[in-house]
């Protein structure tokens, strides 16, 4: 097997950092955007819906990546991603805001199918630590981004974040220095299964299954701690600033979270290290509903660092199937993902407008506990034994 190549890992974390850094911009934006356009917690919750409606095409973004070379996705994704939401300040109308996420959804969606199978060949026999690399570049961007969009929109209001196009073309123009001679996708066109995706999905839909009612109630909490959290503590008295400096302790820690999950997963296993982390980041978002203004960022530091340590075990878990089509399987994780979680923004949003963002943290928590049993569903669908 081959071995663990750091320099082609680190590579495409990189991409993964220069990608999402302007993802990490909507939520640190949108109070300003609720208030220039005059919009309720419903409707706004829509711009992170437009922002996920392109991953419905994630099996055939799949199926696509299958057949056909990845590496330019990477390299111009960063890009497109930089343009759409730097631009998304100057939106003068709701519907306009609407289609530069949509634009900037698409982009995400075709950058996150290949990049992890690209991972995955580069790890070798350590997965969960590639894995891990990966994730942490798209973690440390949405620790970065917020700080570059609050600094943005203090020193040139909201319509200025325009300028922050340059940083993005300057990472595609990187990429493409780094990856010009990178030749990963002949290794992902393994042997194809006789029936292709149809049969894949027979046979591993128990899998997605318990790992859509593990997403389900998982995104909820990170919905309204990633994308509410500075309308949240703004609700409470917080400035521009403790909010946005809020969401990148959040991120942080995620960051080391993820670093560590991944890692520690190949050693202890993908199940014991999933059961860790729910268990804690459910107990640690009680605590926040009840002491966020007397502990607010220790809270943050640990439940950050467990919340997002599942991201990389749930990876690893799909690229441990015994599968001959990991981008296709990938492309499933992301459309299950994304899909469960436009429907929890939708509906966060719609219980902020009507019972209030405080008894809509206190119902969140709660939900927090019914990840577990899920967890117990997966390890008992997981193909590859621990």
């Amino acid at each position: 097997m081959k071995k663990f190549d750091r320099g082609e890992v680190l590579t495409i974390s990189f991409s993964h950092f220069a990608h999402d850094m302007y993802s990490a911009f909507l939520a640190p934006m949108l109070p300003f955007l609720i208030s220039k356009l005059g919009i309720s917690l419903s409707e706004a919750s829509f711009f992170d819906i437009a922002r996920r409606l392109p991953t419905l095409l994630n099996p055939f973004f799949g199926l696509m990546a299958e057949k056909s070379s990845v590496k330019y996705i990477v390299i111009f994704t960063p890009s497109i991603t930089a343009i759409s939401m730097s631009l998304l300040g100057f939106a003068n109308s709701y519907v306009l805001a609407l289609i530069l996420l949509f634009v900037a959804g698409l982009s995400a969606a075709l950058y996150h199918i290949p990049s992890p199978v690209i991972i995955k060949e580069a790890s070798g026999n350590r997965v969960g630590t590639g894995m891990s690399f990966f994730m942490v570049g798209g973690e440390g961007a949405r620790t970065v981004g917020p700080l570059l969009i609050t600094g943005a929109i203090s020193m040139w209001g909201l319509e200025g974040t325009y300028k922050l196009v340059p940083f993005g073309l300057f990472a595609s123009l990187l990429l493409f220095y780094k990856l010009r001679n990178f030749h990963l996708d002949t290794s992902l066109r393994k042997p194809r299964e006789k029936g292709d995706a149809k049969i894949f999905l027979v046979r591993y839909s128990p899998f997605f299954t318990a790992m859509g009612g593990f997403l389900l109630f998982q995104s909820a909490m990170k919905t309204v701690l990633v994308l509410y959290l500075p309308v949240y503590l703004m609700h409470h008295g917080a400035d521009i600033w403790r909010s946005g400096i809020s969401l990148s302790v959040l991120e942080f820690f995620g960051v080391a979270g993820t670093l560590f999950a991944g890692s520690y997963s190949d050693k202890i296993g993908r199940f014991n290290m999933l059961m860790i982390s729910t268990i804690v980041s459910a107990v640690f978002m009680v605590l926040f509903v009840l002491f966020h203004t007397l502990l607010l960022f220790p809270i943050l530091a640990v439940l950050g660092f467990f919340l997002f340590a599942s991201g990389p075990v749930l990876m690893a878990s799909v690229q441990d199937l015994n599968s001959h089509m990991p981008t296709f399987a990938n492309s499933i994780y992301m459309s299950v993902n994304f899909g469960v979680s436009s429907v929890i923004v939708f509906l966060v949003g719609l219980s902020g407008d009507h019972l209030g963002l405080d008894l809509t943290y206190e119902i969140t928590a709660a939900m927090a506990f019914a990840c577990i049993p899920f967890v117990l569903m997966l390890k008992r669908t997981m193909s590859k034994e621990e």
